[in-house]
């Protein structure tokens, strides 16, 4: 049984959206069903997978786990609000095209949104703190190396950047 309704304000991809809704609705279904963001992905529904991750406030965070009463008054971002607005691609986006890291697609938004964290966290990207951060995500279909040197290659690509390569492992 959900809560009743109430008004509840959000900020998805720079939108402010206010809604009636119950606050125990999860961030992940109103997303998906009311505001027509089907990005994120429910694979598990128990935050074990990484397919709904979405951005709260610049951080990691699987949408399929958050209430929407704790994203009011927040800042989402889902993988459609990346990029430039006008159909370019996030810097994250375009490497993993240009690295062919991706496979089937279902996965792949949850781990861009891990990926823009982690760049964005200005922290080196070696291959273990890359395979680290992305750990939270799975994917059935790669072994990992072409997402690691994607992100990789955003990170190379932003200034002093430096990096070391370890390609031995295939987990994140």
């Amino acid at each position: 049984m959900s809560a009743p309704a109430i008004k509840i304000r959000i900020t998805v991809n720079g939108t402010v959206h206010v809604t009636d809704a119950s606050p125990t609705m999860r961030l992940l279904d109103f997303l998906r069903n009311e505001l027509g963001l089907t990005g994120a992905k429910e694979g598990c529904g128990g935050g074990e997978c990484g397919a709904c991750t979405v951005l709260v406030d610049g951080a990691p965070i699987c949408s399929c786990l958050m209430v929407l009463g704790s994203a009011a008054e927040r800042q989402v971002t889902t993988v459609e609000g990346l990029g430039d607005g006008a159909g370019g691609l996030d810097p994250v986006q375009q490497a993993f095209v240009e690295e062919g890291a991706v496979q089937c697609g279902y996965c792949t938004p949850g781990l861009v949104m891990s990926a823009r964290a982690l760049v964005d966290s200005d922290k080196e990207l070696t291959d273990e703190v890359v395979r680290t951060a992305l750990a939270g995500n799975i994917c059935r279909c790669t072994g990992y190396k072409k997402v690691v040197d994607a992100v990789r290659k955003v990170g190379a690509a932003a200034p002093d950047a430096q990096a070391t390569s370890d390609h031995s492992k295939e987990q994140p």
